[in-house]
């Protein structure tokens, strides 16, 4: 009777746990669009927040910087400290921290504290999402992980397809700080609904910054260099394709936002086939974007005076590019398992370490005079050193087997 019992509640639980766990990974994934419209809607609104908040263009993109630099910071820091306390409460916290940065950037009355604000919101992310995989991949079998990973990238995916262009559209005609009220709004719902959906999981072993030397192994240190150079070769050519589209291709200003839709439907639709396919075969699949990725744009470098190709162009390069990223994140977890929490929050900082280098030497190919297609071959560039990192990374791995 004891075993038939025993047998029964077994089975309710892991019933309960089959059913709970899509749910779970869908308040992930409205968590990840929160954070995905808070990250990338900014770019869009910058004119508007630098007229209201009276300072420069140029001062009114460090707004930009330090939500990139906080999400480093806060994805190996941040990750670390939390790592000590069970995952979803720290999701919870972050979530709550998260909501008042925003607020602050909402609700603050000068730079300064619209400043902090981001700073807090940006560090608060690289955590999320750091313990947010940890989270995800508990949630499924081990050949699931990379569809589950997917699925919460998939609100970040969402958040560029929908919520960029409607938070731009939104902010032009009632304010900017509207659009980071309702990015409260959704913060807050998906804060709510983790705390009540989102089971609780066995923690990830803690880490302390010491932890760190554990990512200076060979294959870990390779697939970040792989996930910097990659992201940093899509992402360094998407920061000034509105000047490619309008200068080069011919567009109207008007027609930028329906074009970044395509861009962001590529993104969905590579996350999704990335985070099937790298469950199968990691580095294949990995390879395969990135060398779809290199073939795009260098198709885009030189035949982006044609309207109708750039177009396609632009939808194939998020789509390949954003394929590769659910491999990225899970060749780094691999590799670096020994480190712990801090293995979830490495990749998420390199690939961020790589958008930032990427819209770096991107604004300097074009303040150099090069033209405004030099940011896509610069990004030809990145994406092939990604590609010659995972040859190298592959055969070594090889050989050690």
């Amino acid at each position: 009777m004891i075993n038939v019992q025993t047998a029964s509640e077994t089975t309710d639980e892991t019933i309960t746990r089959t059913r709970r766990t899509p749910i779970g990974l869908y308040a992930l994934a409205l968590a990840s669009f929160a954070l995905g419209l808070a990250e990338f809607v900014i770019a869009g609104l910058l004119p508007d927040v630098a007229g209201d908040l009276s300072v420069s263009d140029g001062s009114a993109g460090t707004l930009v910087t330090s939500y990139a630099v906080g999400i480093i910071v806060g994805a190996l820091a941040l990750t670390t400290v939390l790592s000590r306390i069970p995952p979803k409460s720290a999701l919870v916290w972050l979530g709550v921290v998260f909501v008042i940065g925003n607020l602050l950037c909402a609700l603050g009355p000068n730079f300064g504290v619209v400043l902090v604000g981001r700073i807090l919101a940006g560090t608060t992310n690289g955590a999320f999402l750091g313990t947010g995989i940890v989270v995800a991949v508990s949630l499924v079998d081990a050949h699931n992980q990379g569809r589950a990973i997917a699925t919460m990238l998939g609100g970040l995916t969402s958040a560029n397809v929908l919520g960029v262009p409607l938070g731009t559209i939104l902010g032009q005609q009632f304010g900017w700080r509207v659009v980071f009220g309702v990015i409260v709004a959704i913060a807050t719902v998906a804060t709510g609904s983790i705390l009540a959906v989102v089971p609780h999981v066995a923690s990830a072993p803690t880490s302390s910054l010491a932890d760190l030397r554990h990512l200076l192994n060979r294959q870990a240190l390779l697939s970040m260099g792989i996930a910097t150079f990659g992201f940093g070769g899509m992402f360094g050519a998407f920061t000034y394709v509105s000047l490619t589209l309008t200068k080069v291709s011919g567009y109207s200003p008007s027609a930028v936002p329906w074009l970044l839709v395509l861009f962001g439907v590529g993104l969905v639709v590579g996350n999704v086939l990335g985070g099937r396919l790298i469950d199968r075969a990691l580095d294949a699949t990995v390879t395969l974007a990135l060398v779809g990725l290199l073939a795009v744009q260098i198709l885009f470098g030189l035949l982006a005076g044609n309207p109708v190709i750039a177009a396609i162009a632009l939808g194939l390069m998020g789509m390949f590019g954003f394929a590769a990223a659910p491999g990225y994140q899970h060749r780094v977890m691999r590799h670096a398992r020994a480190a712990g929490a801090i293995a979830s929050g490495a990749p998420i900082a390199a690939v961020n370490l790589g958008n930032a280098l990427g819209s770096w030497i991107g604004g300097l190919v074009i303040t150099a005079g090069l033209g405004y297609t030099s940011p896509v071959w610069m990004g030809t560039v990145a994406t092939g050193l990604a590609l010659t990192l995972l040859a190298v990374a592959v055969r070594a791995a090889r050989k050690g087997a």
